[in-house]
């Protein structure tokens, strides 16, 4: 017997399918978003955040030593991976990370006050300014955090742990009302 595999969101079964009301503070779930892992080859980390600052379309997230995220809402993961691979050459790997991550969009007046739950990590615009990533535990759930607008973080979770991040996004935003649905 041949089973065909349909690839759905790991959060189809959390998320309403039919957007409600939008509140001050929502969570929102990209369906589909290219993300890419770029690993700087030995000794030419420089070579390659100077490539990666080049291209101003595409959201670069630090994700540790020589090594980023790269996320485009725009360009398919194919395209994305064929793209960097041309630029960066000899300088990185790139793997195609998009079936194996998810991205989370928080945004609100009180987005600070919702992830000081769950994030040991100082938020203040000062200190985590706009366009400013780091890899953070939330809860007990490795997350790339990126804060990518004035009341605005992304969170770039493995697939196997969307399910319980969104959970305890919901949980963390429950006394602001969080509302939550799909977007794109």
């Amino acid at each position: 017997m041949i089973k065909t595999y349909i690839s759905h969101h790991p959060l189809e079964g959390r998320v309403p399918l039919e957007p409600g009301i939008r509140a001050v503070d929502h969570l929102e779930v990209p369906r589909r978003q290219a993300i890419v892992a770029i690993m700087a080859l030995d000794g030419e980390e420089a070579a390659v955040a100077a490539g990666l600052a080049a291209v101003s379309e595409l959201s670069v997230r630090f994700a540790g030593p020589g090594e980023w995220l790269a996320v485009s809402p725009s360009e398919t993961p194919d395209s994305l991976q064929r793209n960097l691979s041309l630029l960066l050459a000899e300088a990185a790997c790139i793997f195609d990370q998009s079936d194996g991550r998810v991205v989370l969009r928080l945004s609100g007046p009180n987005v600070r006050r919702i992830l000081a739950k769950g994030v040991a990590t100082d938020l203040h615009p000062s200190v985590f300014a706009s366009g400013t990533s780091s890899n953070v535990l939330c809860g007990h759930v490795s997350v790339n955090l990126a804060r990518t607008g004035e009341n605005e973080f992304e969170l770039i979770v493995m697939r196997s742990f969307a399910e319980s991040l969104f959970d305890d996004l919901r949980l963390m935003g429950r006394e602001f009302d969080l509302s939550a649905d799909f977007s794109g």
